[in-house]
């Protein structure tokens, strides 16, 4: 692809905001309470607008009207979990948000944010995103590029900093490249796939900028990304409970774009199971790593969109068909990754006893799993108490390896039972220097290597033992885990992980990745001033300090979808 000609500045004239106060925290939400929270935390829980549960939404349903809203009522509207007090104009270079407990910041915060604004991209004199790498030592290839899945975190510092513009613009920029013919090839693509990435041509000679976007006809390997148009209702679900701004969600562009996008995904055809079926290299691993079939982190960024959907689209006739479709799918998707995904000690010893070859609709190995399969090391990884969802399930096939981002999603989005979130942190804690180490967090683990990385990779000379997506420590998965532990009542895990990254990012200038078993050493091809990495650290940082952003990014679980989990025959419907 051709170099960056777009406008990336310091963006010099952006407003900027500080809360000034923090008023109502996580408060109720739909689907009944948004968190149990810890009592350490001190949030202050308010009553919800709207709390319908997933069966209330189903045929013959009629919405209850928003006191708030009342022009809006054929909406599932959320109210915002805070307000953004007026503040003052300041130099956006300088200006970094002051802590709410009223101290200063850690140094590297003002920092993190000078980085992150200088990676800004301007279309015709409007930011409308981050470009992925702001590092000039090294070739650009597609760094020079804004990523749909590499700007949520960079989004979410901007909402949390009271400074929403720039994320209205993307979704709105991005909406308009969904409407974009797609053809990788003579083949075209579906109408509602959401672009990877998209950069700013500039013509100096005409003086006009255009957009180009990217959907998958250029990445390597030419796959098209699943997860992004997940992450763009997962977003937009974000600005409206960050701004209490509905209007955005609610014209006809953003709710035909959502409709095409779960059209994408509800569509009917040869699959027996709820989950979606993927290539390799659809998402975040976005290379061949063996995550082919019904990989963990694009189920639940899947489960996550729904519920979100479910939350934006309108009460109208368009709106009801997908709403009916969404439950039914949300209510199958729960129960199947909850039964069939989740493993902890007493799953693992059942699956290390199973009878093969069973035929007959009373099947417990109904995937006709080889227990000789199990690999030597998850029985050594798998604690006492604690548990995680698997990375794939499909017939005679799971992929035992830990996946940080999916397992984090799934405690955000209430795909994970409550005791199931705890049971994920049980294990992070205890498995915290092979997960952790020295700088967190590991994509995936264990790494794979010898003959299994020769076949599960092509020989992939990125994706060596312990580097980049094999078993590689991202910084960015820093605001994931934070959410997740602040949800569960854990912070002093995300306090902990901070502090960690603290000792060595800037100090190693924001690296993408880092490389070996503890994630000591700097990744060989990782890219400096990686602008998720600063990101990440911002949101982590801000959720900690203030937990009550978390409503923007997770929803409350749904009793109704809690399935009857018979442990040891967990395996029949």
């Amino acid at each position: 692809m051709s170099s960056f000609n777009g406008d990336v500045s310091q963006n010099g004239n952006t407003r900027h905001m500080d809360s000034l106060f923090t008023v109502a925290e996580i408060e109720e939400i739909d689907f009944s309470k948004l968190l149990d929270k810890p009592k350490p935390l001190n949030m202050e829980r308010q009553r919800s607008f709207d709390e319908r549960s997933l069966s209330e939404l189903s045929v013959g349903f009629s919405p209850r009207h928003s006191a708030r809203h009342p022009e809006n009522s054929s909406r599932n509207y959320e109210p915002p979990e805070y307000l953004f007090s007026p503040c003052s104009r300041r130099s956006v270079i300088s200006c970094t948000p002051r802590s709410q407990a009223g101290f200063e910041p850690h140094p590297m915060v003002a920092e993190a944010w000078e980085n992150l604004r200088r990676s800004l991209v301007f279309f015709r004199g409007e930011p409308v995103g981050t470009i992925a790498a702001t590092d000039t030592s090294d070739e650009k290839l597609n760094y020079d590029q804004v990523f749909v899945r590499d700007f949520v975190p960079s989004a979410l510092a901007f909402l949390m900093n009271g400074e929403p513009e720039i994320v209205k613009n993307f979704i709105l920029k991005t909406l308009r490249l969904q409407s974009w013919e797609k053809k990788i090839d003579r083949f075209q693509l579906g109408e509602g796939v959401m672009p990877a990435s998209f950069k700013v041509l500039h013509d100096p000679v005409r003086n006009t900028e255009t957009l180009m976007a990217d959907f998958g006809e250029s990445a390597i390997g030419r796959v098209a990304p699943v997860d992004s148009g997940f992450w763009w209702i997962i977003l937009l679900r974000a600005y409206t409970k960050s701004t209490g701004d509905t209007s955005l969600a609610d014209r006809p562009e953003c709710q035909k774009g959502m409709r095409l996008i779960l059209s994408l995904c509800l569509s009917e055809g040869f699959d027996t199971f709820p989950t979606l079926l993927c290539a390799d290299g659809c998402c975040m691993i976005d290379r061949r790593m063996g995550v082919y079939g019904y990989p963990i982190e694009i189920q639940a960024l899947f489960f996550m969109a729904l519920r979100c959907a479910l939350l934006l689209l309108k009460q109208d006739d368009e709106g009801k068909e997908f709403i009916e479709r969404i439950v039914k799918r949300l209510h199958a998707l729960s129960y199947h990754m909850r039964s069939y995904f989740w493993l902890d000690f007493k799953q693992l010893n059942d699956i290390y006893r199973y009878k093969t070859e069973e035929y007959s609709h009373t099947a417990v190995n109904k995937f006709n799993v080889i227990p000789d399969s199990l690999p030597d090391w998850v029985f050594d990884f798998m604690p006492t108490h604690g548990g995680y969802f698997i990375g794939n399930v499909s017939p005679a096939r799971m992929d035992f390896r830990w996946f940080c981002l999916g397992n984090c999603i799934a405690i955000l989005s209430s795909l994970a039972t409550p005791e199931q979130s705890m049971a994920i942190m049980d294990l992070i804690e205890s498995r915290w220097e092979e997960l952790a180490g020295e700088m967190p967090l590991k994509v995936c683990y264990p790494a794979i290597d010898s003959h299994e990385w020769r076949i599960e990779t092509g020989s992939d000379p990125k994706n060596t033992r312990w580097s980049y997506h094999n078993g590689g420590s991202w910084p960015v998965l820093l605001w994931l885990l934070t959410a997740a532990c602040i949800k569960t009542g854990r912070p002093q895990i995300a306090r902990r992980a901070i502090e960690l990254a603290e000792s060595r990012l800037l100090k190693d200038n924001w690296p993408e990745y880092y490389d070996g078993k503890c994630g000591r050493y700097v990744g060989k091809q990782a890219r400096k001033f990686q602008t998720w990495s600063i990101a990440g650290y911002l949101v982590a940082k801000m959720m900690l300090e203030d937990p009550s952003h978390l409503g923007m990014i997770a929803l409350e679980e749904d009793k109704h979808m809690k399935p009857a989990m018979r442990r040891s025959n967990s395996w029949t419907c």
